[in-house]
């Protein structure tokens, strides 16, 4: 009878040495996940950059409004650092980090460090349920309070929070960041313009 040996952990650094060669990888609790079982990446298509810059544009509009101090918006596929020992490290479309966690943020830094208070998925038409799933669970694991993903194709966004079901809002209800993004309030349609 032979036993299994658990994977070797990875560390964040053994992580950020690897090779940029076109495939979507992301660490979760110290073991490597690349997507599709390490198929290329999908490139990004307009629609999904579009709406990845709409909710970025709507999200800062929202944050100047906010008095001092200030979170930050951040997007692209944004490295943020989850967790430690064991590591978790993922790239989030749209992230907002609070005041406390931007602060912490220098020149030097490449990865953001500390859970954001919402990360924003932007689903390509190569995710996985499997991905998807996976990456919402990291982030809720972690400490996310705020969680949408962005259909651009059914123009829906599904709500998760912790401890909470997931909520669907489609294009002819309104997007509420409340109470973790205070104000925050806009048309699902508006993020598909």
């Amino acid at each position: 009878m032979s036993t299994a040996t658990a994977p070797a952990l990875v560390t964040a650094e053994e992580f950020l040495a690897m090779p940029d060669d076109g495939v979507e990888r992301w660490l979760i609790r110290g073991q490597l996940r690349e997507k599709s079982g390490g198929t290329p990446m999908t490139v990004r298509n307009r629609f999904h950059s579009r709406v990845l810059i709409r909710i970025g544009q709507l999200l800062l509009e929202w944050l100047d409004q906010q008095p001092e101090p200030r979170g930050q918006i951040v997007g692209g596929e944004v490295g943020v650092y989850l967790r430690r020992n064991p590591d978790t490290v993922v790239g989030i479309d749209v992230a907002y980090v609070s005041s406390e966690v931007a602060g912490r943020l220098t020149d030097d830094t490449t990865l953001i460090d500390g859970v954001p208070i919402l990360a924003v998925e932007i689903l390509s038409p190569s995710d996985t349920q499997e991905y998807v799933h996976e990456k919402v669970s990291a982030y809720l694991q972690a400490g996310v309070t705020l969680i949408w993903v962005v259909d651009p194709d059914d123009r829906t966004v599904r709500i998760y929070r912790p401890g909470g079901r997931p909520h669907l809002v489609n294009e002819d209800q309104e997007l509420s960041g409340d109470p973790n993004l205070p104000g925050f309030r806009v048309p699902v349609r508006r993020l598909f313009e």
